[in-house]
Formats: structure tokens, sequence, C-alpha cells
């Protein structure tokens, strides 16, 4: 029989799961977890071992996975380190069944397939559920083996007892969806808080042309609106960077380019739909030329010129009008150089914001351009946190620290 149908959990949603199948006959039950997980919205990736194929088809897992699945180390299909990829790429590793064979080869360190190749190149937690015969599973050797890896971190889900594919009695069949599920959530929960919800950030400077070579912008970098996104996506969050900066290439954030204040409120109005968290980084400018030139100015041709300038809408308070994102915690930033707190409880009240940071730009160890900020975040509801001097990342989890709390249930 398949695995009883059990619901998702909500600490799951959301996150790159890797799905890791070894040879034992139990690796049917797998095809309709992977499918419910996908189902449910997490990114499923199946890696199977030799032996696995010969219970299960790789195109079975890709049917419910909607992803190609790894075979071996030299796939032609695959990058040129594809347990690299998959190691670095899954935020939760499920083995499933793990045969006492498998068990063997991970807690002596072997990687001579895409399932113990993974297993060491992983940085997540990892989750291994054993199948086998009852009396395989009672063996010395199988027992020191798993001791070996609980001491290592790895999560154990004990197989149960009941009738075995051997025709024997006793302990050693897979544990059902509800033990895998919540030993997941177990191994999860405390990396993964973020999980099941959508976060969107903005970064860098809007830029406002004056004419087809040439804008107005500001001296934000985009490394804070970056870090921020990071730290969610790693927290398990499905993130979406609104941003006007080059960032690195990050696997838990979707990016989405734009350059002009109206570009970036047009595409936030699209990704805040059923979001839970907006993020505003970005420092958004707060004048356009008022007259956009169609050809490139020349300074022969104009030996002096005058540059009118026109105010842009308050793109914050313009998102918080919308009855549509009033579900939507919205964070915003500010940039200023005395009386913080003042200056930035106005701007929070005034842009209908439900918490702000403020830096102080006078400083020089931190803001623009730098690796480090400091600051303080306030919330509406009078709460007060100082932000001492940390990197920019360090800094993003301590502000996530501080907001997911305040997030609706």
């Amino acid at each position: 029989m398949p695995l009883d149908p059990t619901p998702i959990p909500d600490e799951l949603r959301g996150l790159r799961v890797a799905v890791l199948v070894s040879g034992g006959i139990a690796a049917y039950k797998i095809v309709d977890l992977a499918s419910a997980l996908t189902q449910a919205g997490c990114e499923v990736r199946v890696a199977m071992t030799p032996s696995a194929m010969r219970f299960v088809g790789p195109p079975t897992f890709a049917g419910v996975t909607g992803r190609p699945v790894l075979t071996g180390m030299w796939s032609a299909d695959a990058s040129p380190e594809p347990h690299v990829f998959l190691g670095d790429w899954a935020q939760l590793i499920l083995v499933a069944p793990a045969t006492a064979n498998v068990i063997g080869r991970i807690a002596s360190g072997r990687s001579d397939d895409i399932v113990t190749a993974t297993l060491l190149a992983a940085r997540s937690p990892v989750v291994v559920a054993p199948a086998m015969n009852d009396a395989m599973w009672a063996k010395a050797a199988v027992q020191e083996n798993v001791t070996v890896l609980r001491k290592r971190g790895i999560t154990i889900v004990e197989p149960e007892s009941g009738h075995l594919a051997s025709g024997h009695e006793g302990a050693g069949r897979l544990a059902g969806s509800a033990a895998l599920l919540n030993a997941m959530v177990h191994a999860a929960r405390s990396r993964y808080d973020l999980a099941g919800r959508r976060v969107v950030v903005t970064a860098g400077g809007t830029r406002e042309p004056i004419d087809p070579v040439r804008f107005i912008s500001n001296y934000s970098s985009g490394k804070m609106g970056f870090a921020l996104a990071a730290a969610a996506a790693d927290r398990g969050a499905k993130v979406t960077l609104v941003t006007t900066a080059n960032h690195p290439q990050h696997h838990g954030i979707a990016v989405q380019r734009v350059d002009t204040a109206e570009e970036m409120q047009a595409e936030l109005r699209s990704q805040l739909r059923g979001a839970d968290l907006l993020l505003m980084a970005a420092a958004v400018g707060d004048f356009r030329p008022a007259h956009l030139a169609d050809r490139k100015i020349r300074r022969e041709e104009t030996p002096s010129l005058s540059l009118e300038l026109a105010p842009i809408p308050d793109l914050v308070a313009s998102l918080a009008s919308d009855p549509e994102l009033d579900g939507v915690f919205r964070v915003g930033f500010a940039a200023e150089d005395s009386e913080l707190d003042a200056k930035a409880v106005e701007k929070m009240k005034r842009k209908g914001l439900q918490g702000i940071v403020a830096n102080d730009i006078s400083r020089r160890d931190i803001g623009f351009g730098s690796e480090y900020n400091a600051g303080v975040l306030l919330f509406a509801d009078g709460s007060r946190h100082e932000l001492e001097k940390a990197t920019k990342r360090e800094m993003a989890d301590k502000i996530l620290d501080k907001v997911l709390p305040k997030l609706k249930k």
C-alpha cells in the first residue's frame, strides 16, 4: 500500500527538498510522498541509486515532481558536479527508503554514487528513514552505523513493525508518512522558521532617466536588500527580490529587475498579492526629470543645461492605501543624518508602515556601499530595538528575528 495520505505541515511548504532513494521494496511508497510535497508547494528533486531504479523507474518520480531525476554522477542531463549542485540546492534532505547498505556507506563516508556523494556535499538537515528485513535491522553492525549517523546530527526515523516483503513479521517496515513528515518538520523547524511564507524585498537605488544614456540615482548599493532576501530565503521563505542592482545568484531568490520608481511600483503591486512580508530596503528617488529627452543631450549642442525636476509619488504610501495589500506586513528603511527615532516614527506613520529601520548616514563605517550596518528598528506598536553594528547579513537575521513574531499565523 502507498503511504497514508497525511497533510503536508506548513513548516515544510515552499522548501527545496531533495529526496534520495535507495534500493528497497518500499521505494514505491516515496512516489506518493514526493507528489504530495510537490503539490504542497515544495520544490522536490529526486536522486536514485542504481538499485533503486530496479524498483521504481526515474520517469515516475520525474512525472510527479516535474523535474529530471538524478541517477548517476555522470548523467548526460546533469551538471558537471550534480552532487554538489544538489547538496547546495537542498534545504532539507530525506533518504528513504534507506537500506542497510546505504546506511553503512553513509556512516563510512563513502561517496560512490549520487546519493552518498550528495550527502557528503549537503549543507542542510538530513532525515534518514531505514527500511529492511527485521533480521538485518537487528544486527549490531546496522545499529552501530545508525548510532554513528545520530551522533553526526542526522535525524533517524525508526522503522515500524509489521508484515515485511520477505514474509516475516517484525521491525523493518518504512515508517508511515506522518512519522516521516514529523521528522522532517523537527529537522527543519529551527533553521526554516519562515517556511511557507512569501517575502518580497526591494533593493538598490532607483534610476530616473534624463535622456537615453543618463539618469538620476543615489548611492544605494542594494547590499542590505540582498542580505535581507538571502536571509529570508535561507530561513525557508519564498522570496522575490525587486531590485535595480546586480547581486550574486541565490537558489532561493527570484529576481525581478527594474530601473525606475514607476517600474518598481508596478512590480510590487504584482508581487505583493498573497505575500506575508514586504521589506522595503530600496532607496527610491524623490524626484525625476520633468521632461525626458528622446535622444542624447550633446554638450556641443547644449552649452548650458537646466534640469527641471518633478516629485515622484510616494511609492510605499501608495501601497499602504491598497486594500488588497492589507495582509502584508510592511517594513521600511529610513536613511537619516540626525534625530533617527523621531524622523523614523514620523516616516513610519506617514507611509502606513508597521515597522521601520533607521540608519545614521552620517557614520562613514556603515551604510551605502559598506558591508556593515547599524541602526534602530521601530514598530508601530511602540516597541524599539537597537541594532548594533554588524555585517549586513547578520543585521538581516536580527531584523527577521524581530519581525517574525509579528506576522499573521
